[in-house]
């Protein structure tokens, strides 16, 4: 099992064998012959193993908690097979916690996700798509208004949301089912940090897209589009579009875009996309108006001040108040979140550095 994990803790710190062995001092025959279990670390090797590789120690001792089922990665071709290893061991240990965490609860502090019934068995026609998303926007008392944070709300309602540091521009979400030891199931989401806000909220939709329209579509309808129109119909539902834009448009002004997507937190490109979905503009208006958006160069980057990334505060609040709670020890919470058991401590203490005068 040591050898598996230290393996696992190479590949996630992005490391071949002959870095880490560099690292540890010790040949890469060394830490082959530790992944493949032939010969174990001693105390002081563990120790180097894991300062190179940014983990804590206990992570080589860990057992396996969690399993993921039903993966789909939102992706570029050009992010291979050991990318996607990568990315999934990452997921696996991110989600190992949120488990750990979960399971200290005598009862668990999130719901259990269902999908909506107002989500149909059967979608054959893009108009049933925006319907499911307004159903479930109905059902989930999200109203109409943007979404503020779509994070928290997919935490809320029963989701582990992970936003992982990965640098590859091949990757933008994953989506899978996190099956745990105890025989609990939670609905998964990564997404990365390397995108502006409204890539990541529309990537956080288009997956949740598939984890409520997998299994439910026929008539020949991709996926992957049909996911797309989800994302786009549930962070800026129709109503909202026609009321905003108007019932029927010749022309659309960049600035009436560029405010809608940061009111929204809906791209450019997506807002004028929604506008031709929603029948404000013809075919021929939105082919236009994309030949001038591309000519500005905007695909590539939209203009004005990038949207605030998305961020989740909620894996932390919930190791503070299973700490309050006296569900985990302080070691316990240290190592959840990932930090030294004294800065832990002075965390509990908050602190205060202020140098102004007391009156």
């Amino acid at each position: 099992m040591i050898g598996e994990r230290i393996r696992q803790a190479r590949q996630i710190a992005g490391l071949t064998l002959l870095q880490l062995g560099a690292e540890v001092g010790v040949s890469h025959t060394a830490i082959q012959k530790y992944e493949r279990g032939v010969i174990t670390p001693s105390s002081s090797q563990l120790l180097a193993l894991a300062e190179a590789c940014n983990v804590r120690t206990e992570y080589f001792f860990r057992t396996s908690s969690v399993t993921l089922r039903h993966e789909e990665f939102r992706k570029r071709s050009t992010f291979g097979k050991t990318a996607r290893e990568t990315i999934r061991l990452k997921v696996i240990e991110r989600a190992e916690r949120w488990v750990r965490l979960l399971d200290a609860f005598p009862k668990p502090p999130i719901p259990t996700f269902t999908v909506p019934e107002g989500v149909r068995p059967y979608i054959d026609d893009p108009l049933q798509i925006e319907a499911a998303a307004e159903a479930v926007r109905e059902e989930w008392k999200l109203g109409i208004d943007p979404i503020a944070d779509l994070c928290g709300s997919l935490e809320a309602l029963g989701f582990i949301v992970i936003i992982l540091n990965e640098n590859d521009p091949g990757f933008s979400g994953f989506t899978a089912e996190a099956h745990t030891a105890s025989g609990r199931t939670y609905p998964l989401i990564a997404i990365s940090r390397r995108w502006p806000g409204d890539r990541q909220r529309f990537t956080l939709a288009h997956e949740l897209g598939h984890r409520l329209l997998s299994g439910r579509l026929c008539g020949g309808i991709d996926e992957e589009n049909a996911c797309d129109r989800f994302a786009g119909a549930f962070l800026a539902p129709r109503s909202s579009v026609q009321f905003l834009l108007g019932k029927e448009r010749w022309k659309i002004e960049w600035q009436e875009l560029l405010k809608l997507k940061h009111e929204f937190g809906l791209s450019m490109l997506g807002w004028l996309m929604r506008a031709r979905q929603c029948e404000i503009i013809t075919d021929a208006v939105y082919t236009k108006q994309i030949k001038q958006f591309s000519a500005r160069g905007w695909r590539k980057k939209e203009p004005g001040p990038p949207l605030a990334e998305e961020s989740s505060q909620f894996f932390e609040q919930l190791v503070w108040r299973a700490l309050g709670e006296g569900c985990i020890t302080p070691s316990k919470a240290a190592e959840l979140l990932g930090i030294p058991l004294i800065i832990l401590q002075k965390k509990r203490l908050i602190e205060q550095h202020d140098d102004a005068p007391h009156q």
